[in-house]
């Protein structure tokens, strides 16, 4: 048996819905990067891009778990001596880009290099609930049925709640 090489005529581009309002940013970014790289199907082919076209909503309601909206730290360099910047996540969720921690999070789990950027190039991020592709006709795929994991009650007990 050969194995299978997809070609670029060959490959089949999905649009697909995401709606991120109270899920987990991190689990949320690996099933982006996941349909993103096209790893989910069969005809994955490690040197095309032969990823879907995902388009994420409510990003600005994405959940942090634990300490991370006061601890987690995003760098930046303005490119001048000197010039390293630090945000933390709760900073960047109460700004006006909100968004960025999601997109950061994906472009962090796919490869570095051209390839990697072609691919996040078919990501598109909204802090909100509306977006221009509806003419697309995008799936809607509900990550939050995937796993209970994928989401954070905002009720959630502690060891010594329950053990009471």
């Amino acid at each position: 048996m050969k194995t299978y090489s997809a070609k670029a005529s060959e490959i089949e581009k999905k649009w697909v819905l995401i709606d991120a309002d109270g899920l987990v940013v991190g689990r949320l970014a690996s099933i982006i990067a996941l349909r993103l790289r096209g790893k989910h199907k069969a005809t994955y082919t490690p040197h095309m891009d032969c990823g879907d076209n995902v388009i994420v909503i409510n990003a600005a309601k994405v959940v942090l778990t634990g300490n991370k909206l006061k601890d987690k730290t995003y760098y930046h360099h303005t490119g001048y001596i000197g010039g390293i910047k630090e945000r933390t996540a709760g900073a960047i969720m109460r700004g006006r880009f909100p968004e960025r921690i999601v997109e950061k999070a994906v472009e962090r789990m796919i490869p570095r290099g051209p390839l990697g950027r072609r691919q996040l190039a078919n990501l598109r991020v909204y802090p909100g609930a509306a977006h221009p592709h509806e003419a697309q006709q995008p799936v809607t795929l509900d990550v939050a049925k995937m796993n209970p994991k994928n989401t954070q009650s905002k009720t959630s007990t502690s060891k010594s709640d329950k053990a009471a």
